[in-house]
């Protein structure tokens, strides 16, 4: 089963089970899922009604958890750690594996010292034993780790959940991709028909440098006609006259 496929059930098999409990039921549930190492989506689960009516109540601070899974970084939790629960070891590995997407998101290019101090990793082979065994083979991520330059390239990066107001500002981006799109379509059209026009104009010179050529052929042709056939000198002409006379 790929990676996005486990994915949807997972999301379907949560959203399927919060649906069908209230209040402090919920607890446990929210806590399974935002330390279950296959789910890296929430939004789903954050939509759900029963999920909604947390807020406000003695259990929001799950409702604070699971949005700070779905939006937030290893980063946002140690800002607001006094305000939610301790997280357990699974829930903290699939925050920093979220961290790395989210740093992702923003940059290709990331350095290893940005990636250390985000997810508070003390050394470079702790590190890159972190995107290797915990981002790459879960299949989150791809990319290069350069040693030399003390960076992770970053290929391909899987997308997280989007934050409030972050659809506006895509569909914003998008127009304007297209729009651009759009520009270059038209200026690369221009160039093929400015390109077909001086075809069309290469063609017409060449024909007529061709009819040229043919022309000034056959004007040598005639002249060297005319060059090589013999002609009557005037004591010729009087010597044929002589003979005719006799």
């Amino acid at each position: 089963m790929d990676i996005e496929q486990k994915q949807a059930d997972l999301i379907d098999h949560f959203v399927k089970q919060a649906s069908a409990l209230q209040g402090s039921a919920l607890c446990p549930l929210i806590a399974e899922a935002t330390s279950n190492t296959s789910l890296f989506a929430f939004s789903e689960i954050l939509a759900i009604p029963s999920v909604l009516q947390l807020e406000g109540t003695s259990n929001s601070v799950y409702l604070d958890v699971l949005r700070l899974f779905a939006h937030g970084t290893w980063s946002d939790y140690k800002r607001n750690a006094g305000c939610l629960p301790q997280l357990v070891p699974e829930q903290v590995l699939k925050l920093k594996q979220l961290t790395v997407l989210t740093l992702a998101e923003t940059n290709k290019v990331l350095p290893y010292d940005q990636l250390m101090q985000e997810l508070d990793i003390t050394n470079v082979r702790e590190l890159e034993d972190f995107l290797i065994n915990e981002c790459m083979y879960a299949g989150i991520v791809r990319g290069k780790l350069d040693q030399l330059r003390r960076c992770f390239e970053v290929q391909f990066a899987a997308g997280r959940d989007l934050r409030p107001g972050q659809l506006g500002s895509m569909i914003h981006t998008l127009s304007n991709w297209l729009a651009t799109s759009d520009n270059l379509l038209m200026s690369i059209q221009e160039k093929i028909k400015w390109a077909d026009s001086m075809s069309e104009l290469d063609k017409k010179h060449r024909k007529e440098v061709e009819d040229r050529v043919e022309e000034v052929k056959k004007s040598l042709s005639l002249k060297l006609q005319t060059v090589s056939r013999p002609t009557l000198t005037s004591e010729g002409m009087r010597r044929s006259t002589l003979n005719l006379v006799e």
